[in-house]
């Protein structure tokens, strides 16, 4: 547990209990070390300022939006004209039978095709999707960013809890081996029993097996927290002490569901699927409608001989220029009955378009419900643990007095000055589990910001 949580607990000074001469160098020691750390501690915003250049799977959601851009941009071109510049260079002979000469050109041809269409209904239809596209993909950057904060987050209070552990495990094997060494004195001295000091033992033994397994622990949670924000030896800050964690924005579960529906980007993104695909309906429908276009060609011919002779469409030397402008219009006739079941086919889509919206919403409302209980259990379990702290601290000094009395044993002790230690280690894991579930919840109903990590890292010690 860092120094800021270390809680100073006051003991009888007797051979069977930890005094406050032990006590201070094993706080001063933990201090020590925690300075060291704190001198490349680093926050949360610091962390996720990181993360946002590193993480992969941000990264290419932000990728994937700025492709969509480029998409929504292509679309327009589709009511924009158009224009073609195309050039040919021939050589032709020509020998007919009944002339008695033959003749060689060479013919040179420059031209300029412009489009402009006038009325295409699939185009605008094209363009809206296109639109759409880049709301989705703007809605899954807002996903992945969330996603970023929450998994940060967790990687970062993940770190914190299992430093607590250990730390914990380390206090509780100083305190266990003062026990045993005390039970042993008074074995020799025949003051007690060799149970007392086997109960010491087995629970020396357990506890180093638990040192071992929080280190490896820590160990795990730091590499994850590595590998998130592409850093080495991070060091969060823990929660400032005292601990005041602010309670929710909203009060009441309904306010957090009203928003939900419009906020939630997963909700939004459903939606937005259920446009496109009301939009493919009416593309798939203006297969029967016609396309209005204004065409115009310039072209210059330029031929150094005589060509095409004997076809009746023979050219003259010379240069020839070339220039027209006109409205092409196209209605399609019969198609194999193609456009209607395409119509079909995008109306069983907008259906399923339809139900995956409704899917989208109803979870959005369950995930919403769940993370405000699971906060509104968060906020009564830390009340809780806070009072059993300080009943488990009385228990032990209780026990303690009963044991230099003689009405308790060694085991009754070792059982009371556990309980102490995992009360205050699950407090600590339980304000972290509070704050991040105050992050879920903002998740869920889609409100969760970049300045809900600036929030949480006023939490933590400066």
């Amino acid at each position: 547990m860092p120094a800021e949580h270390a809680r100073p607990v006051t003991r009888r000074r007797d051979g069977c209990t930890r005094s406050r001469s032990v006590l201070r160098p094993l706080a001063a020691g933990v201090a020590l070390a925690f300075a060291s750390m704190l001198a490349q501690a680093q926050n949360l915003q610091e962390l996720y300022d990181a993360a946002r250049g590193y993480d992969a799977t941000y990264l290419a959601a932000r990728s994937a939006a700025d492709a969509a851009q480029s998409r929504l941009a292509q679309s327009d071109a589709l009511r924009l004209p158009s224009a073609n510049l195309a050039a040919s260079s021939t050589r032709s002979y020509s020998d007919v039978p009944q002339l008695t000469d033959n003749y060689l050109a060479t013919v040179n041809q420059v031209a300029l095709t412009a489009r402009q269409p006038l009325y295409n209904r699939a185009n605008g239809e094209t363009i809206s999707q296109a639109e759409k596209s880049y709301e989705i993909a703007t809605a899954d950057l807002e996903t992945a960013e969330q996603d970023l904060i929450v998994r940060l987050a967790q990687a970062y209070f993940d770190v914190l809890a299992a430093q607590d552990t250990l730390n914990t495990t380390q206090a509780n094997k100083v305190a266990i081996t003062e026990q045993l060494a005390s039970a042993k004195r008074n074995f020799e001295v025949g003051t007690a029993t060799i149970t007392d000091t086997r109960d010491a033992q087995a629970r020396f033994d357990l506890v180093r097996a638990q040192e071992i397994a929080a280190q490896n622990d820590l160990r795990s949670k730091r590499a994850a927290l590595d590998t998130l924000v592409g850093r080495s030896g991070i060091a969060p800050k823990p929660l400032a002490v005292p601990v005041a964690i602010p309670p929710l924005s909203r009060g009441n579960v309904d306010d957090w569901l009203n928003g939900a529906d419009a906020d939630n980007p997963n909700v939004r993104k459903a939606r937005l699927a259920f446009d496109i695909a009301q939009i493919e309906t009416e593309k798939a429908r203006s297969g029967h409608l016609p396309t209005l276009d204004l065409v115009g060609t310039v072209s210059s011919n330029h031929n150094d001989g005589v060509s095409n002779v004997g076809t009746g469409t023979g050219t003259l030397p010379g240069l020839y220029r070339n220039a027209s402008i006109g409205l092409q219009f196209n209605l399609p006739v019969f198609s194999g009955f193609a456009v209607q079941n395409r119509v079909k086919e995008t109306l069983a889509l907008a259906e399923k378009a339809r139900n995956d919206l409704d899917s989208a919403r109803r979870s959005v409302a369950l995930g919403t419900r769940q993370a405000f209980l699971g906060v509104e259990s968060g906020q009564a379990l830390v009340k809780a643990l806070e009072a059993a702290e300080s009943s488990s601290q009385l228990a032990l000094e209780a026990t303690q007095l009963g044991y230099k009395v003689g009405v308790r044993v060694t085991l009754d002790v070792l059982n009371a000055q556990t309980q102490l230690y995992t009360t205050q280690r699950d407090l600590d894991k339980s304000r972290y589990d509070l704050v991040m579930g105050g992050l879920r919840l903002r998740q869920a109903a889609g409100q969760l910001k970049s300045t809900d990590v600036s929030a949480v890292n006023q939490l933590l010690s400066r």
